[in-house]
């Protein structure tokens, strides 16, 4: 079966999509199109490079995940410049070791820009938060005067993957002249199933989608004691709840929820066990959703072809 895919965010908690991916590819099935937001932009530009998801695990496996951690070096004193850092950065953390390790890996797969992969195959949401408007690149990238197919698939992740507050946004400068910062595309949508949905919601073939996160039925409550746990709870529901608000029952048959919900989506220091938990999770809860998916598209198929004969 030949399918387009969705991946949401969610910070290291996208490890659980190795093993989503796993679950997939034993069944056959196979990524026409591939869409994502934040690290769900990480996974599915790893997609589209070919890569496999027990060639992704073992890229994770030999990673130092603290390394993208990347604090500019400073002689004054730490918790003083992590303040200096959120106040004249706009994050803790630079992002460059994160784009090195992505540009890296694709890379290895001979890809490089937007024009070393198949046109329309792979999405990447950001937000342009000067102008208050989604993008979605490769295609909104003419507007800020940037050729698509030059552009640098890592520089695109990297853009999505810039969590507020936690790494340094990317600046853009438009036709004009006018600045714009960029960040993580899970300020808008989380979870941009709607790419491949043309007008009334039907698609050219079927869609599959992973969301880091609970059913729309299962949302959890939120622990707030201080004003750090303010913005996480602030962040987490702007990511889950517009994107949960257009998403109809409809679209969550083709849903596979995986809810890490005891993962911190910026805990870059998980120990090995943890990631071995989260890649099974995913497995589990895929291989179990597939079981259904096929059969229920199998038939919707059948119906299909049988109103055209």
């Amino acid at each position: 079966m030949i399918i387009d895919g969705v991946f949401s965010g969610g910070g290291i908690k996208a490890i659980a999509l190795i093993g989503a991916l796993d679950a997939v590819e034993r069944r056959g099935i196979e990524f026409n199109r591939v869409a994502g937001t934040s690290a769900g932009a990480l996974v599915a530009a790893l997609v589209a490079a070919g890569y496999k998801s027990k060639d992704i695990e073992t890229l994770v496996d030999q990673t130092d995940l603290k390394q993208f951690m990347d604090k500019k070096k400073s002689l004054i004193p730490i918790p003083f410049m992590n303040w200096l850092k959120v106040y004249w950065k706009l994050g803790l953390f630079k992002g460059d070791a994160l784009e090195n390790w992505i540009r890296d890996a694709l890379n290895a797969r001979g890809i490089e820009t937007f024009a070393d992969i198949t046109e329309g195959s792979l999405k990447i949401v950001v937000s342009d938060i000067s102008r208050g408007r989604l993008v979605v690149l490769p295609d909104d990238l003419e507007e800020y005067g940037l050729l698509p197919e030059r552009f640098s698939i890592a520089r695109a992740v990297r853009m999505s993957c810039s969590i507020p507050y936690f790494f340094y946004p990317i600046t853009l400068y438009n036709r004009l002249g006018q600045k714009s910062y960029i960040v993580d595309g899970g300020v808008l949508s989380n979870f941009p199933i709607w790419l491949f949905q043309r007008k009334d919601r039907t698609s050219i073939r079927p869609i599959l989608g992973f969301q880091l996160s609970s059913d729309l039925e299962e949302i959890p409550s939120h622990r707030v004691r201080n004003a750090f746990e303010m913005f996480y709870a602030l962040f987490e529901t702007m990511r889950e709840a517009h994107d949960n608000l257009h998403i109809s029952k409809q679209d969550a048959r083709d849903i596979v929820f995986i809810p890490a919900q005891k993962v911190s989506m910026i805990d870059f220091q998980l120990p090995e066990e943890t990631k071995r938990s989260l890649i099974d999770f995913g497995f589990n809860r895929t291989d179990e959703f597939l079981n259904r998916w096929i059969v229920s598209r199998a038939r919707f198929i059948e119906k299909k072809k049988n109103r055209t004969v």
